[in-house]
């Protein structure tokens, strides 16, 4: 019986209003990189956000990944799971291979304004069935087994299917 093999993701936006440790800590630390990195871009102290430094100076769309290294220490401490989906146990069971950092918004001068978003991409997951706004998952092995462990959870905002695939 062919399966469906998906990616999810899920983008998770961060700035000031975000109200949890870990997501102010990735703002503050994003934010201090976010500065000093700038640096290289703005010699002469000409632009004071992240919109005017893409337009303006060369090379600058590589402040992404640049600024991506102050936060690869609060990714370590998730320990590969996906945080803030949660099946309909209440449990976080999505992990992730790879993720994408983002600079949104940034203002070299306003901490208020600074904004980020990390796009975190599932393991391959096996897609069992949908049920009205909740996917029935279960993790993707190669292996058949006799029996599946699947988690159910319920589609919500910022959470994508990136991928499918068909296999036989």
């Amino acid at each position: 019986m062919p399966k469906n093999v998906i990616t999810l993701c899920y983008r998770k936006i961060i700035d000031t209003t975000s109200i949890n440790h870990w997501d102010k800590f990735v703002h503050e630390d994003s934010f201090t990189e976010f500065r000093m990195q700038s640096q290289l871009y703005n010699t002469e102290q000409k632009y004071q956000t992240f919109a005017e430094l893409l337009l303006n100076a060369e090379g600058a769309e590589k402040l992404h990944f640049l600024v991506s290294a102050a936060i690869t220490g609060y990714l370590r401490q998730l320990n590969g799971i996906i945080p803030d989906i949660l099946d309909q146990l209440g449990r976080r069971f999505l992990t992730f291979e790879h993720f994408k950092f983002e600079i949104i918004n940034s203002d070299i001068n306003d901490i208020s304004k600074h904004k980020v978003a990390i796009n975190f991409f599932s393991k391959p997951l096996v897609w069992h069935n949908t049920i009205n706004n909740m996917l029935l998952v279960s993790q993707y092995t190669a292996i058949a087994a006799e029996e599946t462990f699947t988690n159910l959870f319920q589609i919500q905002p910022f959470v994508s299917i990136h991928s499918i695939k068909n296999i036989d």
